[in-house]
């Protein structure tokens, strides 16, 4: 473990990054979870502006598959993303704390920021976590 004195921000930093993008990630997930449901809703009320055409029931029928194949592992990568975070931040598990940064990647800048910060600084973790 590093001494008291030379430590850095990088691994805070890097945890912040990380939460930020696995938030950002955690909400797309949802939102793209449950907008098939939403779009249907909207539909059967009528509050669409257009009416749903041969197209759009195609579209419609593969929609819950696109949905859950895309928002729930986008979900799952910004959990982990975001308690990578919580633990670079306490500078504990160095590996945990890597793979919630490598999860925070779909984010853009937020992930490869993280990436590096974490990476950066794995002698600051402790030794043994």
């Amino acid at each position: 473990m590093a001494s008291e004195g030379s430590r850095s921000g990088l691994p805070t930093a890097g945890g912040v990054l990380s939460i930020v993008g696995g938030t950002v990630e955690a909400i797309i997930g949802v939102i793209a979870a449950v907008s098939v449901t939403i779009l249907k809703l909207l539909l059967a009320a009528g509050l669409l502006p257009f009416s749903p055409g041969p197209r759009l029931d195609h579209v419609l029928a593969m929609a819950p598959l696109l949905s859950i194949v895309v928002g729930v592992p986008m979900f799952a990568l910004g959990v982990v993303a975001i308690v990578g975070g919580v633990y670079a931040i306490r500078r504990k598990v160095f590996g945990l704390s890597l793979a919630g940064a490598i999860c925070a990647l779909p984010s853009g800048i937020l992930g490869i920021l993280a990436v590096i910060f974490v990476s950066v600084s794995r002698k600051e973790f402790r030794a043994g976590s």
